[in-house]
């Protein structure tokens, strides 16, 4: 989960700049945790002690209340409301990554991944993209070539994942959907060299920045075996330390710091005791 959370410090900086480039510092003067974070905090949470998700959601907003979160969330949060929105938004799918971590075959990840959206986001466009972002990422710490990983998520999904980044790029802007977030990340990935270039491709995209290269920055852990240490190690830092504790509990727990099996080997490392279910 520490691809997302870079990827959303890295992104975060672009917000609403309409980025179209992967030459950028990466980690610029204005880079920032978000709601992005915090709520991918807020799901590992959940799994390491099994409160319900939705309790973990209010927590971790009344603790970061100016985190950046969407008008409808920060209404629901707040008044710590019990029954979802029927949200569409890419929220569901920028909080996902540790489910694709944390479970060992890919439909508990795709069962759990509905679940961790239900609270807010019960619409399909919501509950799909999670499902998609965290499929991608137990395939991808699997050992799934790419284009294993393209043929899953197109025929379990129906996202088109043929377009090339070149060619979204020029008419692409910032959508909070999770229909024209999840798709384009997934892309960015599947261009991608290594992490960091999946990151930069992500936010050249020139949308919702944050959410893109955390999506992507998640995908691209697992695929290509972790983060690189000193991004890892920078992004680390600028968590406060109840975020960090939280961060370094799951990835101790549930993630293996070995590289990616290769393709056509058995799956990666599944949970080390297994989340705790609700």
């Amino acid at each position: 989960m520490i691809g997302a959370i870079a990827g959303d410090i890295i992104g975060s900086a672009h917000e609403y700049l309409g980025t179209k480039t992967v030459e950028f510092d990466l980690f610029g003067a204005d880079c920032r945790f978000t709601d992005d974070t915090v709520l991918t905090v807020a799901v590992a949470d959940s799994l390491l002690t099994g409160v319900p998700y939705r309790d973990k959601f209010h927590e971790y907003f009344q603790a970061y209340p100016g985190a950046g979160y969407g008008v409808r969330f920060t209404v629901w949060a707040a008044a710590r409301e019990r029954e979802p929105y029927e949200s569409w938004g890419n929220g569901s799918a920028m909080r996902v990554s540790p489910v694709g971590f944390a479970f060992g075959s890919l439909e508990e990840v795709v069962a759990e991944a509905g679940r961790s959206a239900e609270p807010t986001h019960n619409h399909e466009e919501g509950i799909r993209g999670a499902q998609a972002t965290a499929a991608a990422i137990f395939l991808g710490r699997s050992g799934k070539s790419k284009e294993e990983i393209r043929t899953a998520i197109e025929s379990r999904f129906g996202y088109d994942l043929s377009p090339r980044l070149d060619d979204i790029r020029p008419g692409y802007s910032f959508t909070e959907s999770c229909r024209e977030t999840v798709p384009p990340a997934l892309i960015a990935f599947l261009e991608s060299e290594d992490y960091e270039d999946a990151v930069r491709k992500a936010v050249s995209l020139g949308g919702d920045a944050d959410t893109l290269a955390c999506i992507t920055g998640g995908i691209a852990e697992a695929f290509y075996g972790g983060v690189p240490e000193a991004i890892a190690r920078r992004a680390l830092d600028m968590l406060d330390p109840a975020l960090r504790t939280v961060t370094e509990e799951f990835r101790r727990r549930f993630v293996s710091p070995t590289a990616r099996p290769a393709p056509g080997s058995p799956a990666g490392p599944g949970p080390v005791a297994g989340p705790r279910r609700r």
